[in-house]
């Protein structure tokens, strides 16, 4: 996909589909971890370009940028970085930032602004990678800082929930179906609706239901030979 340099701040693209142009003086320091945030989103329709740099300021901020436009390029090139379709009401984000542990904070804070945009739930895959782990190298009992994590952000609990939902079943219908029919798995599936059931009830009579469920319905890490590989376009 193509973008169409224009002034910065503005919207901008092919086929609907704006890119923000990056700004080139991004920080590029010699930071332990790459980290990569990779996801869709559908916003609501009445979302405004100043809506959507609040709420993503703690990634562009993190970055080094001044703004939205200035950081939504990624530091590989090759990655789309941060876009928004303005046709299809899309947030898609393909990112990679140089940074650290403290990078974790700018995610939760992302996610409590999305969660004010979004039209439904949805999933963000987050995975750091350790930049100074070196797998020809190094001995075969170290490991690598790799983590991978995975957010949810929706415009409710029980959006959020709903695709935690989705994703789990589909990971134990996938495992399950190498031994047992699909049509064997009913019961299953309604065995983890419970539980969600549950844990909504749960939520919704605690002081969290404002906050994203980080890490719920799925969070782990990689190490040594097992790195997670990035994703290719």
């Amino acid at each position: 996909m193509r973008s169409v340099d224009v002034d910065r701040g503005t919207w901008c693209g092919v086929t609907g589909v704006a890119k923000l142009i990056p700004d080139e003086n991004m920080s590029n320091y010699n930071a332990p971890f790459e980290i990569h945030v990779h996801g869709q989103v559908l916003l609501r329709p009445d979302t405004t370009y100043e809506q959507l740099q609040e709420a993503l300021g703690p990634l562009w901020k993190y970055a080094g940028a001044r703004s939205l436009a200035d950081g939504a390029g990624s530091v590989y090139e090759e990655e789309p970085g941060i876009q928004f379709d303005t046709k299809e009401r899309l947030l898609q984000v393909c990112w990679t930032v140089r940074g650290d542990e403290d990078f974790r904070q700018s995610l939760d804070d992302m996610c409590m602004g999305i969660n004010e945009l979004a039209e439904q739930g949805a999933a963000i895959e987050v995975t750091f990678y350790d930049t100074e782990f070196d797998e020809e190298e190094e001995s075969e009992e170290a490991e690598s800082r790799d983590d991978f994590v995975m957010l949810f952000v929706g415009p409710t609990p029980a959006a959020i929930m709903q695709v935690q939902r989705d994703l789990l079943v589909q990971d134990v219908v996938n495992l399950m179906e190498r031994h047992f029919d699909g049509s064997e798995l009913g019961g299953v599936v309604q065995e983890i609706d419970k539980l969600f059931s549950q844990r909504f009830d749960a939520l919704v009579s605690s002081l969290e239901i404002g906050k994203p469920p980080r890490g719920m319905g799925g969070s782990g890490s990689g190490h040594g030979g097992n790195r997670r590989p990035r994703h290719l376009h």
